[in-house]
């Protein structure tokens, strides 16, 4: 659908196209709801605590300035602190440094925390709820993960003896996030859902950036966000950082830890979430890292999704094949040959990777010179469970009925009888025929 456009005092016509409307509403600015007034909320409604915290926040950020922020008054120093505007309170200000009771000022939008605790089994075994002030609240959600101590046992020094299950900056990051891009006008929670090897951060709101990859190869900040507010507030206040680099830090976090990478989950509209895991998947991939120093993070983030089995774009695959790091066909992709040897990930390699077709030919071969003939669910339950675990089963069942094709154009074996009685023997074999 094209849309057309008169410019004032002009009596020509222009028409654009839908990608160039879009592209020109998107310049259009949006409200920004963090940044209006609670009507009647005065400092007294904020938190004492939180405003000494956010002190000490603003000071560590803005060092040349510490001394001289003792002397300013709390309503300077809000201002100062892009907390508050115009001498007023904004819902930025209850948000970060509200009192929990101040919480109306907000409503119907709420700003709270549900921390969950869940088992094995996916069984709730606890909860807490955090409401405003949030940068209090942060630390206050830390205190409940149970960040375990994980011991490593392995023959080579490639680890240290005990390190914690999650870095304490990544937990902070993933949380004031979650606080700096929540769509409050859905008057939902930010959720963090600890289980015994990941922690999930669950907030509101589409993922403005658009995909993971364009925030980690992107050397400047988002061109807009959805609290701008807010955002410039906890800039401020030592929250989050000028350049929109925290997502790439918290990969880069990650990888320095030889962990499983973050993973992002957009699959619900309006709803962003993250998995930060908290066990090592597989040792012997977590090995190739510490080796491979060489690896770009974008390296390392498509070879993790290989690790966990989840697809990659064509693009990342190219990338990977180039310096050897995979094998096999997409979607069921495995670690090269190369990398099994740099890793002692030969057995894993041989498993996941097809034997020769030689191999599997003789096989059938021995099979019917043993038993004379075989039908092809014969043939299917002798190669089954030996065809390469990197194909799924269509895709097994595909490579027997192709290798059994081969060998007949190649006159080692035949078929006798009808289609669906039929069965296979060998070519020399003509004790069948009638």
């Amino acid at each position: 659908m094209e849309e057309h456009c008169i410019w004032p005092h002009s009596r020509l016509a222009y028409t654009f196209g839908p990608h160039e409307i879009d592209r020109i509403r998107a310049q259009v600015p949006l409200p920004d709801w963090s940044a209006e007034f609670c009507d009647g909320a005065t400092i007294a409604d904020l938190d004492p605590e939180a405003i000494a915290f956010a002190r000490a926040k603003y000071k560590k950020k803005h060092r040349n300035l510490a001394e001289e922020v003792d002397e300013w008054d709390d309503a300077t120093f809000l201002s100062k602190a892009k907390v508050c505007r115009d001498g007023k309170i904004t819902k930025t200000a209850i948000i970060l440094l509200g009192k929990g009771e101040a919480g109306h000022y907000l409503s119907p939008a709420i700003a709270r925390i549900t921390w969950v605790l869940r088992d094995d089994a996916e069984i709730e075994v606890d909860y807490a709820h955090f409401d405003q002030p949030m940068i209090l609240a942060v630390d206050k959600v830390f205190e409940k993960i149970r960040n375990l101590t994980i011991r490593y046992i392995s023959e080579e020094t490639l680890f240290p003896t005990e390190i914690p299950q999650y870095d304490q900056w990544v937990i902070r990051e993933a949380l004031h996030n979650c606080i700096a891009h929540q769509d409050y006008r859905q008057s939902a929670r930010i959720t963090v859902t600890e289980r015994p090897d990941s922690l999930l951060f669950t907030n509101r709101g589409d993922f403005i950036p658009g995909t993971v990859q364009s925030v980690i190869e992107r050397d400047m900040p988002s061109d807009w966000y959805r609290n701008p507010f807010l955002a410039n507030a906890m800039v401020e206040l030592d929250m989050i950082d000028t350049i929109g680099s925290g997502i790439k830090r918290m990969f880069t976090k990650q990888r320095d830890r030889n962990f499983p990478m973050p993973d992002y989950d957009f699959s619900e509209a309006g709803m962003v979430r993250v998995t930060v895991p908290g066990r090592v998947i597989d040792e012997k991939y977590t090995r190739m890292l510490v080796k491979r120093t060489d690896l770009t993070l974008t390296d390392v983030i498509a070879l993790d999704k290989v690790q966990k089995g989840m697809p990659i774009t064509l693009e990342e695959q190219r990338a990977l094949r180039k310096k050897r790091l995979i094998e096999g066909r997409s979607p069921n992709l495995h670690v090269s040959a190369g990398v099994a040897a740099e890793t002692d990930t030969r057995a894993d390699y041989i498993r996941k990777h097809s034997l020769d077709k030689a191999h599997f030919k003789g096989l059938v071969t021995a099979y019917l010179k043993t038993y004379h003939e075989a039908k092809r669910s014969d043939i299917e339950d002798l190669l089954f469970d030996k065809v390469s675990d990197a194909l799924n089963d269509e895709q097994k069942y595909l490579f027997i009925r192709d290798l059994l094709q081969e060998m007949r154009k190649e006159g080692t074996i035949r078929t006798v009888g009808r289609t669906k009685g039929a069965t296979w023997v060998l070519a020399s074999d003509r004790s069948h025929d009638a």
